[in-house]
């Protein structure tokens, strides 16, 4: 059987082409029922975990939603008992400390994860919380949305937070990822997509500390009228707006990263991404301000508003990470099966990491599920055993008895 959509021979048993992914059988050429780094999932559809850890998901996905999980109860609980210090620093570094174990777990940084570490989370961090200082303290600008906002917007400091604050902070937030991704062993598209996702969740974490450091120091403030409020305002800044920095800036990292081997650079791909994370930035920085006046002073309305517009602009962009990292390893995939075919799964044969089957040599996809080899722990590709030991035939993708 030829594969109609890169001229590949694919074995008669196969369900996808092993080189470019192509679904064979259903004539889906987009492959919009199966997602390429989780195939039993759909591209659109709001699946947290296998869009910001593509990764990791196939194996322990319910690991990181239990210890997310686990993360916000202890948020809200701790911020409704009026413990405020505890509930903003459990927030702030709730999804970095997930993520950082994530990396680790899929061994993206291989044998270098101190420098990793450095450049991709606790540089950004620094920046970002003298970045923070200076427009929150010096420049006094204020999105405090605790109990409300007195007054109406302030025309200045709105256009501060559309302009000055997206550009800069997501400047600062492409150091790194970029940093990383030029270098040859972390050039693939998965790599920039995920340090642009360490970036964004350290950058939120110090901005966080930075904002609410009154909050911190404060001490204990015990149940209250506020209970509403607090929790809001924790939940907003210490879950959603780091998923929405890493998002975007991942989705800039991954245009730099760009779909073959080497770096694509500072191609028009990543300015159109690059602007789309700035954009982003100024949606949820300036709705959460404007929102911050609905009900005025002691309401909470403005601030569960601010909840709900977060979580809108999130699940806009997981739909668009999604089809941008499916879209990406599709043509990543069929750029490679042009030349041959890549290297992930050549030499002896090896297993898909997600159902077990025997890859086929040169593999991009699992013939059988249609998982991306990309897609999985860079110490789970290429896990070989001798073909001799499996039975299994390339040449017609059957196991011999």
């Amino acid at each position: 059987m030829v594969c109609p959509r890169c001229n590949s021979d694919v074995p008669e048993v196969s369900h996808f082409c092993h080189h470019c992914g192509n679904d064979v059988r259903s004539g889906d050429a987009e492959r919009k029922k199966a997602y390429a780094a989780r195939p039993d999932e759909p591209v659109a559809s709001f699946r947290l975990v296998s869009t910001i850890m593509p990764q990791g998901s196939g194996r322990q996905p319910y690991t990181y939603k239990v210890a997310l999980g686990i993360a916000l109860l202890l948020t809200v609980v701790t911020a409704a008992l009026g413990a405020l210090p505890v509930a903003i620093m459990v927030a702030a570094f709730s999804i970095p400390i997930v993520y950082i174990l994530y990396l680790y777990d899929v061994n993206l940084w291989e044998d270098e994860p101190i420098p990793v570490v450095a450049a991709a989370f606790v540089l950004t961090g620094v920046l970002a919380a003298v970045f923070t200082w200076l427009w929150s303290d010096k420049i006094q600008l204020s999105t405090s949305t605790f109990g409300g906002n007195d007054g109406s917007p302030a025309g200045r400091d709105l256009l501060l937070l559309l302009l000055l604050v997206p550009v800069v902070s997501e400047l600062i937030r492409q150091v790194g990822p970029l940093i990383l991704a030029s270098r040859p062993r972390y050039d693939d598209l998965m790599d920039g997509f995920t340090f642009g996702v360490v970036a964004g969740v350290g950058y939120a974490c110090f901005e966080t500390l930075v904002l609410f450091w009154g909050w911190i120091s404060g001490g204990f403030a015990g149940p209250g009228s506020s209970v509403g409020t607090w929790i809001s305002v924790v939940v907003l800044h210490g879950f959603i707006k780091p998923l929405v920095y890493g998002s975007a800036t991942g989705l800039a990292g991954a245009e730099f990263s760009g779909l073959g081997e080497g770096y694509d650079g500072f191609t028009p791909r990543w300015v159109a991404g690059l602007i789309q994370a700035m954009a982003v930035n100024a949606l949820f920085q300036g709705g959460v301000y404007l929102l911050g006046f609905v009900g005025g002073h002691g309401s909470t309305i403005g601030s569960i508003l601010g909840v709900v517009w977060g979580l809108l602009l999130l699940g806009a962009l997981i739909i668009r990470v999604r089809t941008v990292l499916h879209k990406g390893l599709l043509e990543a995939a069929l750029e490679a099966a042009a030349r041959g075919g890549s290297n992930h799964a050549s030499g002896d044969q090896a297993f898909c990491s997600r159902c077990e089957m025997p890859l086929l040599p040169h593999s991009d996809f699992c013939s059988a599920c249609g998982n991306s080899v990309r897609s999985v722990p860079k110490s789970a590709r290429g896990t070989a055993v001798p073909a001799a030991a499996t039975g299994y035939d390339a040449t017609t993708g059957e196991t011999q008895a």
